[in-house]
């Protein structure tokens, strides 16, 4: 396993109240459904690199953005140790396509309470505390 955890950001892009959501390929999680996001990087700011990861991704703009919780997620059978900080967005202009397609298969709106699965284990972890950005 390694030695530090990485930080990801995961952004739940809220569009007529649903959010958006891809099935990751060639990554952990691979065949799992997730929110756009990516690793922070050095210096970058949440709000920043929510919005970088969800262009990168989806070729999309985001407002309104918000810390929205955080979870400690062990990938055990990939040996990979991650902290996710999930932050919400609106979306703002753009379609979802795919931008980068060795990494997603596809894009979709999901209600928050009739999400895919399976999950990806951020997302389950999440959900196991209660939180719901859809009020």
């Amino acid at each position: 396993m390694e030695k530090l955890p990485k930080v990801g950001i995961a952004v739940i892009v809220i569009k007529n109240n649903k959010i958006l959501m891809h099935k990751r390929k060639s990554s952990h999680g691979d065949g799992t459904w997730s929110f756009p996001g990516g690793h922070l990087e050095f210096g970058e700011s949440l709000e920043k690199c929510a919005q970088r990861e969800t262009l990168e991704e989806a070729g999309i703009k985001i407002k309104n953005l918000q810390f929205a919780n955080i979870t400690n997620d062990i990938f055990v059978d990939e040996n990979k140790h991650y902290i996710t900080i999930f932050m919400t967005a609106n979306h703002d202009s753009g379609e979802p396509m795919i931008m980068e397609p060795e990494k997603c298969e596809c894009w979709e709106w999901y209600d928050w309470n009739n999400m895919p699965s399976p999950l990806f284990l951020p997302i389950e972890n999440l959900i196991k505390k209660g939180y719901s950005p859809i009020k």
